[in-house]
């Protein structure tokens, strides 16, 4: 189901029913997660009734959200009226099998995605890649609906909005996504103090797994790339969250126009490829051949093999792809 004005015809929905599921992918990040707290105070000012649920736990950076307490982790045993999936392109890419959401029993579901690779897999469907942030579409729901938005509501799509766009710099950052930030702030959104929990808390051993990291780069034709081994990371002592934002000291060199950060996964998993890009080339379409994908200059997936053969296949696609700029 989709509709021409998405906006009014998905408050209809909701007008029409009274309890929600609200969930987003597996391994949230800030958008994720603030875009999903964002919905349920604005569900709740409508007066329904919400409960979010991750299937991974919320980072360390995330936990101090007004509601992040109140995430839980298990599916509930009954379904609710619906279900609402977070720049998902399945059910299961929030990390919960499709037998757990059936055990619920039957559901309807709204997919709300913003990225150029999101598809039509629910019951009501609104992809909106122009989009900045799945924050920001919450947020042009919030102030379609007439509802107050309050400060904890701010606080969590201003997060949402700042960590999807890079701090609003990624392209697709416009005039527009100036405004809703300026609204936000008027709101009760502290931007200093959601920019120093994000971006100026780090633990020590990140810093120290940016430095192995950093120690491992190496720099061919406009591209820039490093990797980590679960070893590295046992060494400094450093978790999943430690290699967030790796990719971005990449990214940063003058001169590359495309970065990649590669994070070993245990067993024979392989490693999830972190992308980024400057202007010209579009890394969610290289995300795509592995099977991911994301945003034109932000995008990620998982790939199976070794780490040289994996290198290898990322910057064949790289370099087949800047022939297409």
């Amino acid at each position: 189901m989709n509709s021409p004005d998405p906006i009014s015809a998905l408050l209809q929905l909701i007008a029409e029913r009274q309890s929600f599921l609200v969930t987003s992918h597996a391994r949230p990040d800030g958008d994720a997660i603030g875009s999903a707290l964002g919905l349920m105070y604005l569900l709740e000012a409508l007066g329904k009734q919400v409960e979010v649920v991750f299937a991974d736990p919320i980072p360390v950076l995330y936990r101090k959200l007004p509601g992040a307490a109140r995430i839980t982790a298990s599916l509930p045993a009954i379904a609710p009226d619906a279900l609402i999936l977070l720049e998902c392109d399945s059910r299961t890419r929030t990390g919960f099998t499709d037998s757990a959401f059936e055990a619920m029993g039957p559901i309807f579901t709204i997919n709300i995605d913003h990225h150029l690779s999101g598809r039509e897999f629910a019951d009501f469907n609104w992809i909106d890649a122009a989009c900045c942030a799945v924050g920001g579409l919450i947020y042009n729901l919030a102030v379609a609906s007439g509802a107050e938005i309050n400060r904890a509501m701010a606080t969590c799509l201003y997060t949402a909005v700042l960590t999807d766009t890079g701090c609003f710099t990624y392209v697709g950052t416009v005039a527009s996504t100036f405004a809703l930030a300026q609204h936000l702030v008027e709101r009760g959104a502290n931007a200093n103090c959601i920019a120093q929990a994000v971006y100026f808390s780090n633990p020590v051993s990140k810093i120290k797994l940016l430095g192995v990291a950093l120690r491992n780069l190496q720099m061919a034709d406009n591209f820039a790339w490093a990797s980590i081994t679960l070893e590295d990371m046992i060494s400094v002592g450093a978790n999943v969250e430690g290699s967030e934002g790796i990719v971005n000291s990449l990214i940063s060199i003058e001169g590359v126009e495309a970065a990649f950060f590669l994070r070993e996964l245990p067993g024979d998993a392989g490693f999830r490829l972190s992308l980024r890009s400057k202007k010209l080339l579009d890394v969610a379409r290289v995300a795509e051949k592995f099977g991911g994908g994301g945003h034109r200059s932000a995008s990620g997936c998982t790939i199976s093999g070794s780490l040289a053969s994996v290198t290898d296949s990322v910057l064949a696609e790289l370099r087949a792809e800047t022939l297409l700029a």
